[in-house]
C-alpha cells in the first residue's frame, strides 16, 4: 500500500509538469503553475491567472526521516526499482532519491530551481506577499487583468477587494484577492517541510527586493494571518515552542511542525 501511494505521487506529479501533449501546468518562461484548458480540437492552453492554483504545487511536499527507510528496507528497495525502471517520472520533479539534511528524503513536485522561482513570486509584495499573509490572487492583476476570449465572448479576471463587481460566484470575490488562512497554513507547512530537508544552507530573499535573506523556517515565521482563529492558535504555538535549529534537529516533532506539538524548549 505504501509503494502504491508513492507510485501514484510520481505519476500525478509528472502529469502536473508534462500533461497534455507536453502542456503541463508548469510554465517555464514565467516560473509558475497555471490551470490548463483542454480545447475541443485537442489543443491545450494555459490560463495565465496568477492565483492560489499556482501555489498549490508548492504545498505538495512531505519529508521522510532517514530512519524510516532503515526500518522498512523492503519498501526502500522496491521504490528504488520503480525509480530505476521509470526514470522519466522524476525527470521534471524533485528527485526523491536525493538525500538532504540529516539524512532526510523529500517527496515534492518542485526541485530546488523551481522552488526558488515559485518562492520569488510568492514573496514579492507586488505579487502575492501582503502585510497580512499570502494573497489568493496576485496583485499583478490589479494593473494587468487576465483576459480570455472564447466563443465570441471576453472573460476577465481582475484583482478585486472583497466586494465583487459581478454577480458571479455568489456576488463576492473571496478567491480573487483576500487572504485565505487555510491556504497560508498550507504554505507555512510546506516551507517547514522544505526547511527540514534543505537546512540552513537554503536561503531566499524575503521580501523580494529587500536584500534580506532568510532560511525557510524564518520565511514561514514572517507569514501573518487573519481569520480562522483555530489555525492561528496552532501557528502561534508552533513558532512559540520551536526554533529553526530545533526543527532541523528534531524534525517533525519540533513544536508541531507536522501535527503533534512537542514541549517547549525555546529560551
Amino acid at each position: 500500500m505504501c509503494l502504491k501511494f508513492a507510485e501514484h505521487f510520481l505519476w500525478i506529479a509528472n502529469a502536473l509538469m508534462r500533461a497534455g501533449e507536453g502542456t503541463g501546468m508548469w510554465d517555464e518562461e514565467d516560473g509558475f503553475f497555471y490551470d490548463v484548458l483542454r480545447l475541443p480540437d485537442g489543443r491545450a492552453e494555459r490560463l495565465k491567472v496568477r492565483s492560489m492554483v499556482g501555489l498549490l504545487p508548492l504545498c505538495v511536499v512531505t519529508v521522510f526521516e532517514g530512519k524510516f527507510l532503515e526500518l522498512y528496507a523492503e519498501v526502500r528497495q522496491r521504490f528504488r526499482q520503480v525509480l530505476e525502471g521509470r526514470p522519466e517520472l522524476r525527470r521534471f520533479i524533485h528527485d526523491p532519491a536525493t538525500i538532504g539534511h540529516a539524512g532526510r528524503r523529500l517527496a515534492a513536485v518542485l526541485d530546488e530551481a523551481k522552488l526558488r522561482r515559485v518562492l520569488a513570486v510568492t514573496l514579492d509584495e507586488k505579487e502575492f506577499l501582503s502585510p497580512y499573509g499570502i494573497r489568493a490572487l496576485s496583485r499583478h492583476h490589479a494593473e494587468h487583468p487576465y483576459v480570455f476570449r472564447a466563443g465570441g465572448q471576453e472573460y476577465r479576471v481582475p484583482y478585486l477587494p472583497a466586494e465583487s463587481d459581478s454577480a458571479m460566484f455568489g456576488g463576492n470575490s473571496n478567491w480573487r484577492r483576500p487572504i485565505w488562512m487555510p491556504m497560508n497554513a498550507l504554505v507555512i507547512r510546506a516551507l517547514l517541510q522544505y526547511h527540514l530537508y534543505c537546512g540552513d544552507a537554503f536561503t531566499i530573499e524575503c521580501p523580494r527586493g529587500s536584500g534580506r535573506r532568510m532560511n525557510l523556517y524564518h520565511v514561514a515565521e514572517e507569514s501573518h494571518q487573519t481569520g480562522w482563529t483555530g489555525l492561528i492558535a496552532l501557528t502561534m504555538y508552533l513558532f512559540a515552542t520551536s526554533t529553526s535549529e530545533q526543527a532541523l534537529e528534531l524534525g517533525k516533532t519540533a513544536g508541531g511542525v507536522e501535527v503533534e506539538p512537542a514541549p517547549s524548549r525555546k529560551r
